[in-house]
């Protein structure tokens, strides 16, 4: 199965078993829009705890916020949104089908490098144990000549980049061949910028009303109440105030299920520090952030850090936490040094004086910030696409099985009397439930056989199964199946709590991060 295919293949399974569905469905749906089921919103739920208490528990100098979705329309002006938040965009006049230039041009790099690494996987499958790769790289003929090529694109499209050169944009598209993937024509128009922010009007009557706009970050909600937490909260630099809330960009290529939507939700942290310290802290905060994400056991070899070459209006400092999703190494979170830019335009916009006096130097000053902002959408599809499996089994069956970290996992337990009729289990079953549902997400399941009920549990990632079947009545004992290895052993039902908690307990995960 390619990765395409495997792609395919989880978005049914998100939709089958509850996970995320379209939204509006029943009125054919809505474009790049998704419900989060039953399932999903609880996979979601954990992701954010695991965020939010590894910020604001852990940092004894990071505390958290819930700004509005709605604010003064002056803000966005002052972030620079109204006037710079745009993407290149390129129409086929064949298809009238619209697309990102720059999105067109990395896809066309990504090829090239898919198609370098299928050269390399020939030669370690020819060459074996000896194979070398970096000598394989340097002297194969067929990877210097795609290496080549894509360094030539590469170049152009960051000095393109830089320059905001729409022209070039158009001009790397055409030359290269670039076709749109419906009329398989390279019949572009010119590359034009599209504001990316919803709007609005707020107020009583239409002649009366004012134009504001739906957030397309939740980072400017931080800046703006930046004084009334430091002040409220008697807090001394360097400390960071944390959000979650959802955003909103009217994205014209929103693409690969929930990777790139109009609504989703971002997890954001501002840490505002001194002058002058930021690039220690830019470095502090990659480490912290890339462990925080290896913590959960995905995969070190999964991520990568992607340094911008062209950095934002904002910034002077800037890197990717990229993740190996099913369609290559793309964005997860982004962090970045965003220097005085934002405190200082909102001082000059409103007119109010958004300074820290440092009581040890004397000074007043506009604080720095270091920002780490993750999409909790594309962090539920990382889980989702990294967990999912079809494994082969000794009698020949195949099992589906979402191997998700068991502290993100939906359902924790899963209860299950081995026959449906039988009072006494099913009794014995439910007590178990009542017992353990104070602690964990657990969930409770007598139809079918209990074959089909572990196959169930594996297709939503639950770590524990646990079977109540004749001899419970009489050794108050219970069998556990473990998800992963698919073990089962005899476990007292008096030690049931302490068995799920180990595993499943997000402040273990939490310790870890020391």
């Amino acid at each position: 199965m390619t990765q395409d295919e495997l792609f395919k293949v989880l978005v049914a399974h998100c939709k089958e078993y509850g996970f995320i569905f379209p939204s509006s469905e029943i009125y054919d749906g809505l474009a790049a829009v998704y419900d989060y089921g039953q399932m999903g919103v609880e996979l979601k739920n954990n992701i954010k705890a695991y965020w939010w208490n590894a910020m604001t528990r852990l940092n004894e100098n990071i505390v958290g916020i819930d700004s509005c979705i709605f604010m003064h329309p002056r803000i966005w002006e002052a972030s620079g949104h109204v006037g710079a938040f745009n993407d290149p965009l390129i129409d086929n006049k064949d298809s009238k089908k619209r697309y990102r230039a720059d999105v067109l041009i990395e896809d066309f790099l990504c090829k090239i490098e898919e198609k370098i690494n299928k050269e390399v996987a020939k030669g370690r499958k020819k060459f074996g144990d000896s194979f070398d790769e970096v000598q394989f790289r340097a002297t194969n003929p067929n990877v210097l000549r795609e290496q080549k090529k894509y360094d030539e694109v590469h170049n152009r499209y960051v000095a393109a980049e830089k320059a905001n050169d729409l022209a070039e944009y158009k001009n790397i598209i055409v030359d290269n061949g670039i076709v749109c993937p419906i009329s398989g024509t390279c019949n572009w128009t010119d590359v034009r910028q599209f504001n990316l922010m919803f709007s609005t009007s707020m107020g009583s009557t239409s002649e009366g009303a004012n134009i504001i706009y739906l957030r397309p970050e939740t980072a400017q909600g931080i800046f703006v109440n930046y004084l009334n937490v430091q002040k409220t909260g008697r807090m001394k630099l360097p400390f960071g105030i944390a959000q979650i809330g959802k955003a909103f960009r009217n994205e014209i290529v929103a693409r690969q299920f929930i990777f790139r939507m109009r609504e989703f939700e971002q997890m954001e942290m501002q840490f505002f520090i001194k002058p002058g310290t930021e690039l220690e802290w830019f470095r502090k905060w990659k480490e912290t952030r890339m462990k925080w994400h290896v913590n959960l056991g995905m995969g070190a070899e999964n991520y990568r850090f992607h340094d911008h070459e062209k950095l934002a209006h904002y910034a002077n400092a800037a890197t990717d936490v990229e993740f190996q999703f099913p369609f290559g190494f793309k964005e997860l979170e982004g962090i970045h040094s965003r220097t005085d830019f934002d405190l200082g335009n909102h001082q000059k916009f409103s007119g109010k004086k958004i300074q820290y006096f440092d009581p040890e130097t004397g000074e007043s000053y506009v604080p720095y910030v270091i920002e780490t902002s993750i999409g909790v959408d594309r962090m539920v599809l990382a889980v989702l696409s990294h967990s999912y499996k079809e494994e082969k089994l000794e009698n020949g069956e195949t099992r589906v099985v979402l191997g998700i970290p068991a502290p993100l996992a939906p359902v924790k337990a899963a209860v299950l009397p081995l026959l449906k009729n039988n009072e006494d289990l099913v009794n014995l079953a439910q007590s178990i439930m009542d017992d353990l549902k104070y602690d964990f997400n657990c969930q409770y399941d007598e139809k079918d056989s209990i074959g089909k009920r572990y196959r169930r549990q594996d297709a939503i990632g639950t770590p524990f199964c646990i079977t109540v079947d004749h001899d419970s009545l009489q050794d108050n004992c219970v069998t556990v199946r473990e998800r992963d290895t698919m073990t089962q052993k005899r476990v007292p039902i008096a030690e049931l709590r302490s068995i799920i908690d180990k595993e499943v307990n997000m402040n273990n995960l939490l310790r870890n991060l020391k």
